[in-house]
């Protein structure tokens, strides 16, 4: 379908880019960067291009590649430039003619436009988008005379020496017509494979290397043939079906449904998503019964059939920008702000990649294309980098070995990421559960009233509370409630509070007081915790933590009773 895309962009895509340039922002790049940008990814896209139609390989999937064709027509928009002609690369012997041109199909965005479309339409069918490669058949009184690969729609390779090679195609029909042209897809059989949990298994890829090699491949025997078109045959699908199955072809007509609302399709079209089939999908097809006569066909998106694509497992964005996180035990994550898009049910905008180490191993910069997918539970996770702006400037990280555990419990210079993390661990459930207490309230406060201490807070008047910006009077009695509850918590929620190493907090809490906490040596808590060595001593370092010493004489003179 590589050549559609390149193609309907010149009827769809550009003609909708003004519009588009209204609701989103050109880089914001120099003209000679802009065209730098632009010029390097129309080569990846040529690129991409020689490798599908000379090859059969598709190095990214078409949504990803469709992505970046809309990307390289907004570019060229935003700098004056007229999106050129299409140049759809030919195999040097890609050199038969298609008696019928391929056409393509235009995908419809969702529900709505699938509705647009079967609007005034009737006699409608539904088929599943099979996941293969797509070729021609032209019989000839009977017999099997040309096997083409579609090639740009015009003209193809001869595959006909395979065709013997491939039991799905028959090699003769009962049919004595002159000439007979079927066009279809070549898929890869498999059993019971169900598209929502396996994706597409690289399947197309298969069949086109099988297709592509000198040699004879054993897949050759594993393939089936889906005919999805057959210009200027019978005028009704019944019979068109019927005389299919007739020939040898009888899958079609098993996955060939009539429909009369956009439900019945949407039905179809998860049906077939989740239900276990002999082949991989990537979608359904809606066709109407009448065509128009093959002589009027050509190499651009069909009038009488469109696509309706599965939402895509993977999508691609681009990197907005890139912020960094530091958590309370001083662990620095990077994350990705991207530009909104939407994958499942869920609008996804950022992305987490972890640690500084593996950041750089990504290679990922502001500007950047990614794909983007979602791992277990919803979680947004990175995929891949697609596509890379030639202009990368190093960016300027945080020093991981400046944090640890026992790191900023004060807000002095480079800490306030790591202190900030620190109250909102000491404020959620795992401590002492200060309903109202998130990082946007810890935030305001901290501006308003500058922190000294990790529980400077617990000497706030509620006449303080109050005049923060953004907390009111009301908002002011409640968190000030909050703080009342503290107080009488007990040792072990406030150990946590300060960042006491988990692994040994049930161990803790059974010295009572901090003062038996501190008399204890490391090899006592070797022995007392059943831990190693290496747990001992940053409990032992914890505890004798000039900060952490200090923490816990200011909740002493506050006279909290765990402290006491």
């Amino acid at each position: 379908m590589r050549q559609l895309i390149i193609i309907s962009l010149l009827f769809i895509h550009f003609s909708s880019l003004s519009a588009e340039l209204s609701e989103r922002a050109c880089p914001a790049w120099p003209a000679t960067h802009l065209e730098k940008e632009t010029l390097q990814l129309t080569a990846q896209l040529a690129q991409w291009d020689t490798a599908y139609h000379q090859s059969g390989i598709s190095p990214v999937e078409d949504s990803v590649y469709d992505n970046l064709r809309q990307k390289q027509s907004f570019w060229l928009q935003c700098a004056g430039q007229v999106l050129p002609a299409p140049v759809i690369p030919r195999a040097e012997d890609a050199i038969s003619v298609h008696p019928v041109s391929h056409t393509g199909l235009n995908k419809m965005k969702d529900k709505r436009a699938v509705a647009d479309w079967m609007k005034g339409r009737e006699n409608l069918w539904v088929q599943p988008k099979i996941d293969g490669v797509a070729v021609t058949l032209i019989y000839r009184y009977g017999q099997l005379a040309a096997l083409l690969s579609r090639g740009d729609g015009e003209k193809g390779q001869s595959w006909t020496a395979k065709a013997a090679l491939i039991p799905a195609i028959p090699l003769t029909i009962p049919d004595l017509a002159p000439q007979l042209v079927l066009q279809g897809e070549l898929y890869l059989k498999m059993t019971g494979h169900q598209q929502s949990a396996n994706g597409g298994l690289n399947a197309r890829s298969k069949v086109a290397g099988a297709m592509l090699r000198t040699s004879v491949s054993d897949i050759l025997n594993q393939l089936g043939i889906f005919i999805w078109s057959w210009p200027d045959g019978p005028l009704s699908m019944s019979s068109h079906l019927g005389k299919l199955s007739q020939f040898g072809f009888p899958v079609v007509s098993q996955y060939t449904l009539p429909v009369k609302s956009v439900d019945e399709v949407a039905k179809w079209r998860d049906t077939w998503f989740l239900r276990p089939l002999p082949f991989a999908t990537d979608g359904v097809v809606i066709r109407q019964e009448e065509e128009p006569a093959g002589k009027y066909w050509r190499n651009k998106p069909a009038t009488w059939a469109v696509a309706w694509k599965y939402p895509p497992a993977r999508q691609l964005t681009e990197v907005a920008g890139i912020t960094t996180t530091i958590g309370r035990s001083g662990k620095v994550t990077i994350i990705l702000n991207l530009k909104s898009l939407r994958l499942d049910d869920k609008w996804v905008n950022k992305v987490n990649v972890g640690s500084i180490n593996r950041f750089r191993k990504w290679d990922v910069l502001p500007g950047d294309q990614v794909a983007i997918t979602l791992a277990g539970q919803g979680i947004p996770r990175l995929d891949e980098v697609v596509w890379r702006v030639s202009e990368r400037t190093g960016l300027q990280l945080p020093d991981p070995q400046q944090y640890n555990a026992l790191s900023c419990f004060t807000p002095e210079p480079g800490c306030a990421q790591q202190f900030l993390s620190r109250l909102v661990w000491l404020s959620g459930p795992e401590a002492l559960d200060m309903a109202g207490f998130g990082g946007a309230t810890w935030k305001k406060l901290l501006n308003a009233r500058p922190a000294d201490s990790l529980v400077s807070w617990l000497d706030i008047t509620e006449k303080e509370m109050a005049a923060v910006p953004g907390i009111g009077v009301k908002q002011a009695q409640k968190l000030m409630a909050q703080i009342s509850l503290t107080r009488e918590k007990d040792f072990r929620h406030w150990l946590s509070a300060m960042g006491f190493p988990t692994f040994a907090l049930k161990f803790a809490e059974r010295q009572h007081s901090w003062n038996q906490l501190k008399a204890m040596t490391s090899p006592e808590w070797e022995a007392t915790a059943g831990i190693g060595k290496t747990r001992a001593n940053q409990i032992f370092e914890f505890i004798h933590h000039p900060q952490v010493m200090a923490i816990a004489g200011a909740l002493r003179q506050a006279h909290l009773p765990a402290f006491q």
